[in-house]
This record gives structure tokens, C-alpha cells and sequence, in this order.
């Protein structure tokens, strides 16, 4: 990798770099040079000309790319990699032995020093997500130092960039032998079916293995659960586990239906048991309402952004009022699950949406727990917004 160039960062954000903060900004930078070429090895130094780090360009819907190391002599090659994957994996040494969950993250980005890549684990497979071009530049150190340090069944890629920072859908096998999917991962002894093969999703987000787990051994137990923007029905899996009087998992995609039944006839649960809805959750609310249905435990997990043919959804503006929609049908006493992904606000922030939706719903509420990352989603302090997954348990009080 030859091509090196130096940047330097501006004054005001030479202390934020130097105490280990890790996206290439635009704006900190003084002679950022947008035509450099994806993968471009960066050296970044203060006004004084004094070395900070060292990183990639790598343009991508965060910033320019990431920082890498902070040792000036560290070359960026096979056996940077190698080292940095053999920490990832020694860090998740408790997941590689658990029993009962063989479905985690060995590597998370910047939290492990590589920003823009995240590898998954399911079963013996592994997947890798590329965030920009620039990372790929360095495929074959990373796929080469995957393959020295692990033994796996397969190796999956996505491509989750093009020009517009879109995913590109072409063929994902990369090593070992093609999987027959599904394959059916555990996690907390609850089965799944994923596909590593079927473009960006696979079928379970991994990052609430910890509230499904919650939700099954603690809350669901005899209630009526409503899950929204339910995907593939995993909520209401763990639910029905717990063994909820009942589950009705909604979302827009038409494709959620077969996925839910799947999922639950994965583990044993009757699908027709169950109220699998193929609506836009916003329409849905209403019909509540109208219904004059109550539900004991309503789960919100809506993506950061979403658009439908007649709703546009951004978190950081409508998340309140997804809330009062939710608050209109709990039961007193009953909880909602509140859970964004969005990176654009802070828990404080979110907490403050919960705390204005149930004061304009004229509702009181008692805060019971909350969630972040689990472990194998790695941050570092100097990065906040990397920890992105904000949940709240919220009770409806009367």
C-alpha cells in the first residue's frame, strides 16, 4: 500500500485526535482533498507539523475515513491486521466457548481499531461487512488474516457501499464451502434462522441479544405483546418463549411474514397462535385505537430512517410521537420497550423524548431499566457515538 498522504488537522480538534478520537472529519481537517484515492493511507499531523495518527481514506455516510494506529513506524500491512484480528477474537473468548449462543460480533469497527468493518459469527460462518471502498482496498490482508487466525465453515462478504453509500448486491461467498441457508444459529438457546446470501439483512440484529433475553425470561410471561417494525419476528419469538398469552408482530415488508413463521416454527411455536400483520405500523396504531385494543408489553424498534409511500420516519424528529402512538394502547401498568439504533442522539436525549411524549399524552411513567451495546459490540470512550443502541423499559403508569 503506497500511497501516503499527510493531512492536517485543524487547531481546535488537534487535542480531540490526539486523546484517541477516531473518524477523519471534513471539517477538522485543513487540506482535506476529497479526490484522494479510496484506501490512501493518511498521516495526520497538528499545525505544528507533530504527528497524531495514522489511518485510511475511506469515504463513508460517517465521515473520511478512520484512524488506525497511533505509532508513526506502524505499517499498515498483513501482520497489522493479523494482530489486530487476534485481540478482536481473544476479547470474545466467552462468546467462541458459550453454549447456548453461537451468534455474535468478533470484530465492531472502531471499537476494535478498524473502523468501517464489522465480521459477524454464525455457527462456523463468518461474515464480513465492508463500510467503504476504502476499507475493501484492504481485503486481502483482512480475509488473509481471518483465514490464518480461524477455522470456519465459510466466509461471507456485503458490500455495504457504492457511489451513493448504497449496498451492492453481488455474489458473497469468499472462502470454505457455500452454506446451505438458512443456517440455524442459537442465541441464549433460542434458534434462528439466518441468510447469509439474501443482500445487507440477514435476519437477526445481534445487538439485542440482551433484551430478547430480558423481555423472554422477565416481562412476557402471560401478557399480550405487540412487536412493530418486527422484521423477522425475533421480539415475539422470545416473547412467546416466555411464554406471552400472545404475540402480534407488524411490519411493512411483506417478506416479514414468511420470515416470522419460520422463526417461530424454528423453536416449536404455533404460527397460528400468533397475529403476524402485514401493515405500516403507523396505520396499525390507528386500527388500535379505533379497535379499542390494549396490549401489556408494546416493543418499538423502528429503523433510523424509514420511508413508506406516505410516511417519511427519522428518529431524532419523530421518535416522540411514535411513543404517544404506542402509550394510546399499553395498559396501565403495562411496559414499552423503547429502542432506537439511531447514532445522531444520546441517551440523555432519548430520555428526553420519552419524558415528552408521556407529558403531552397527560401519562405518567416510571423509567424500570435500560440496555446498551452488549459486550461483543465494542466501543471506546473517545467515541460515543459508536455506542449507538439506546433501550428503555417503561412502565405505563395509571
Amino acid at each position: 500500500m503506497k500511497n501516503n498522504v499527510t493531512l492536517t488537522v485543524k487547531g481546535k480538534f488537534a487535542n480531540k485526535y490526539k486523546s484517541g478520537y477516531p473518524l477523519i472529519s471534513k471539517e477538522a481537517i485543513l487540506n482535506m482533498n476529497e479526490g484522494m484515492k479510496e484506501g490512501t493511507i493518511i498521516h495526520l499531523i497538528d499545525e505544528k507539523n507533530r504527528f497524531i495518527a495514522k489511518g485510511y481514506f475511506g469515504k463513508q455516510n460517517k465521515g473520511y475515513g478512520w484512524v488506525l494506529s497511533r505509532n508513526e513506524n506502524e505499517q499498515i500491512d498483513q501482520r497489522f491486521f493479523v494482530n489486530k484480528l487476534r485481540d478482536a477474537i481473544n476479547y470474545r473468548e466467552s462468546f467462541f466457548n458459550s453454549p447456548d449462543t453461537n451468534a455474535f460480533r468478533v470484530v465492531n469497527g472502531e471499537g476494535d481499531g478498524l473502523g468501517g468493518l464489522t465480521i459477524e459469527y454464525f455457527d462456523g460462518y463468518y461474515l464480513i461487512n465492508w463500510y467503504s471502498k476504502g476499507i475493501y482496498h484492504f481485503r486481502e490482508y483482512i480475509i488473509n488474516a481471518l483465514k490464518e487466525l480461524v477455522t470456519f465453515k465459510a466466509i461471507y462478504q456485503k458490500k455495504r457501499f457504492d457511489a451513493n453509500g448504497k449496498y451492492i448486491e453481488e455474489d458473497d461467498f469468499v472462502a470454505g464451502e457455500r452454506g446451505t441457508f438458512p443456517i440455524i444459529v442459537k442465541e441464549n438457546g433460542v434458534n434462528f434462522a439466518v441468510y447469509l446470501n439474501e443482500g445487507a439483512m440477514v435476519g437477526i440484529f445481534l445487538d439485542q441479544r440482551e433484551v430478547r433475553k430480558k423481555i423472554r425470561d422477565a416481562y412476557a410471561k402471560g401478557k399480550n405483546v405487540l412487536n412493530t417494525f418486527s422484521y423477522t419476528g425475533a421480539f415475539s419469538v422470545a416473547a412467546a418463549l416466555g411464554h406471552a398469552a400472545k404475540t402480534t408482530s407488524v411490519d411493512l415488508a411483506k417478506r416479514s411474514l414468511n420470515k416470522t413463521v419460520e422463526q417461530f416454527s424454528l423453536n416449536g411455536i404455533d404460527d397460528d397462535a400468533q397475529d403476524i400483520i402485514v401493515e405500516d405500523v403507523f396505520h396499525y396504531f390507528k386500527y388500535a385505537v379505533k379497535k379499542q385494543l390494549e396490549f401489556d408489553l408494546v416493543i418499538l424498534d423502528p429503523p433510523s430512517f424509514a420511508r413508506s409511500k406516505k410516511i417519511v420516519f427519522s428518529a431524532e424528529k419523530d421518535y416522540k410521537n411514535l411513543l404517544k402512538e404506542a402509550i394510546s394502547i399499553t395498559k396501565d401498568e403495562g411496559i414499552i420497550v423503547a429502542s432506537t439504533n439511531s447514532s445522531s442522539f444520546n441517551m440523555k436525549k432519548f430520555k428526553g423524548f420519552i419524558d415528552q411524549a408521556f407529558r403531552e399524552s397527560n401519562r405518567k411513567y416510571q423509567l424500570v431499566e435500560e440496555f446498551s451495546l452488549p459486550k461483543d459490540f465494542k466501543t471506546i470512550k473517545e467515541f460515543p457515538e459508536g455506542n449507538y443502541l439506546k433501550v428503555v423499559f417503561i412502565k405505563n403508569l395509571p
